[in-house]
């Protein structure tokens, strides 16, 4: 009678067990809204937020539809875990479950923000935060953080050349100390010890690298001729020649406000420590971000004893060894140019 007895109990426990979990899976698979009700929902979860205060607050904002069936699912499958500060991006149709897997996933909504290669910092600044002052300003300062490089380059004023140009994904309200630390970490990255290496073969700091790879970068947009570039340079430098490289010029004047697109003959002038026209040598630092194929050409420099080159009209340029040879290609393509 007693066996009976017990044996009831148990059916009856497990039927309820059975009647729990249906509910529960049921209540966790229910959309809060139909698909019709559209646009995806931006929800942040703060540092120190209990996941009792989490699931109250995605029961007020609508994007869940009860509150009970959430605790009970952290309760039974994760105890004692906590959910990860960020924003969410939830798009309804939206179940209780796919809420609680992003929430304990930590899929946190990321923006891909991309940089190209060749910007100074103030062109980047520009560049994310447009018609935004308060957001530049605040880039700016970060871009002044010269902590973050400190052992790579003790001499830098600012992060002028080490903001790595790529595509990042970040919040969508990250601040810009968040973008300047993930630029330089970047760049930390790609500058390996390999390159550290190849760096003390040529007697070359990473300040000397970084800035030579600027003037390759703004010097050619064509991967193939970075090599030729790097080596008409380090074959200048090699024998004091000045290396004569407009794009320095235009960032002498982007210094002082007045850059209008173009150089004239008088801007050749220019009273400026960059103006590689003036002054022999590289110049003070990095005029932008140079991308990877820049930093390897400032880094390996093609073979040959190439001293000066010019544009084809073609997009691209003619390379010579000597005066001679440069003078006939200059004149070829300033005909090209008055056709």
């Amino acid at each position: 009678m007693l066996l009976k007895a017990a044996r009831g109990v148990l059916l009856g426990v497990v039927l309820l067990l059975a009647a729990f979990i249906v509910w529960l899976v049921r209540a966790l698979d229910a959309p809060a809204a139909p698909a019709a009700a559209g646009e995806g929902v931006f929800f942040a979860v703060e540092k120190g937020w209990s996941a009792r205060t989490v699931i109250e607050r995605l029961e007020d904002r609508g994007i869940v539809r009860g509150a009970l069936p959430l605790r009970l699912a952290c309760r039974l499958f994760y105890p004692g875990r906590s959910f990860k500060a960020g924003e969410y991006l939830f798009t309804p149709p939206l179940t209780a479950k796919d809420a609680l897997f992003a929430l304990f996933g930590g899929r946190v909504h990321l923006v891909p923000v991309t940089i190209p290669e060749g910007l100074t910092g103030g062109e980047t600044a520009a560049l994310l935060k447009p018609g935004d002052a308060e957001g530049a300003a605040a880039f700016r300062a970060a871009f002044r953080d010269v902590a973050l490089i400190a052992d790579l380059d003790p001499r830098a004023a600012d992060l002028e050349g080490y903001l790595f140009p790529e595509t990042y994904s970040l919040p969508r309200k990250a601040p810009a100390s968040d973008l300047v630390a993930a630029m330089v970490a970047g760049f930390r990255r790609v500058f390996d010890e390999g390159r550290h290496r190849r760096a003390a073969e040529l007697g070359m700091s990473v300040r000397d690298v970084v800035t030579l790879a600027s003037l390759i970068e703004e010097e050619t947009a064509r991967p193939e001729e970075r090599p030729l570039v790097s080596a008409v340079f380090h074959n200048r430098l090699r024998i004091g020649m000045k290396l004569d490289c407009d794009p320095t010029v235009a960032y002498a004047l982007k210094r002082e406000g007045r850059y209008t697109g173009r150089l004239l003959l008088r801007d050749l002038t220019v009273d400026s420590p960059y103006n590689t026209y003036l002054h022999a040598g590289l110049p003070p630092g990095p005029i932008c971000s140079p991308g990877l194929s820049s930093l390897d050409a400032a880094l390996r420099p093609a073979p040959g004893g190439y001293l000066y080159f010019v544009a084809d009209g073609d997009g691209g340029h003619r390379f010579s060894l000597t005066l001679g040879e440069h003078l006939d290609a200059v004149k070829k393509y300033r005909a090209l140019k008055k056709r």
